[in-house]
């Protein structure tokens, strides 16, 4: 991802900042709403300072991305998380959710790898094993 250089960038409530001097940006976990969206770092300023806009709504305007291909991004980030999470299941857990919820994990596991465009690791094969013994 490029940050455009040069450009000013909208962190809400008419503060605005050079796109090259945004080093870094967090979002607020706890009191977020309006007004407290995201932490905001910039070059040669101590403290960070909190913008009322999203942190992927000022990640567009830093890297000039369309709002298409930034929730392309996300979405992809979202499904590695889920697909992290979802290999931390043990085998015994997969077989008692396929067979009282009658949701197969390891074609959910299967399925975002294909969207991911990944291959199935050893530790993905000994769980599909495993879980259909």
């Amino acid at each position: 991802m490029r940050v455009d250089r040069g450009v000013m960038v909208p962190l809400g409530y008419g503060k605005f900042f050079r796109s090259d001097s945004i080093v870094g940006l967090e979002p607020i976990e706890e009191n977020r709403g309006p007004g407290q969206r995201t932490k905001v770092y910039v070059d040669n300023v101590s403290q960070p300072l909190v913008a009322s806009r999203s942190e992927n709504a000022i990640l567009r305007d830093l890297t000039g991305l369309s709002q298409a291909e930034s929730q392309g991004q996300e979405q992809h980030r979202l499904l590695g998380d889920i697909l992290d999470t979802l290999s931390e299941i043990n085998p015994l857990l997969r077989s008692i959710i396929r067979d009282q919820g009658n949701w197969d994990l390891n074609r959910l596991e299967e399925r975002i790898r294909e969207v991911l465009g990944q291959e199935p690791d050893d530790r993905h094969d000994a769980r599909l094993t495993a879980s259909r013994n």
